[in-house]
């Protein structure tokens, strides 16, 4: 069953599904619910975001190119593995 097929027979089973069964279904997903929320609803997110927006518009943050993150990142990784 592809994709697509999979999400318009889940839809339509919750559209006439029985509250019983409304509930053990959600109880399978609520962690993925909970864990996929919104960040651009959350005021702290977005007084963050606004924060290192402004640090980096007056340049008063210091930023990496993509070559300077990669050669970072295989550095933390060859770390850890020594470890």
């Amino acid at each position: 069953m592809k994709h697509l097929e999979l999400k318009e027979k889940l839809h339509h089973f919750i559209e006439i599904a029985q509250e019983k069964k409304l509930k053990a279904i959600y109880s399978l997903v609520e962690d993925e619910i909970k864990s996929n929320y919104d960040n651009w609803d959350d005021a702290v997110f977005i007084a963050e975001i606004s924060k290192r927006e402004q640090a980096y518009l007056n340049n008063a943050s210091k930023t990496f190119t993509v070559e300077q993150s990669v050669a970072r990142a295989k550095k933390a990784v060859k770390k850890i593995k020594s470890i």
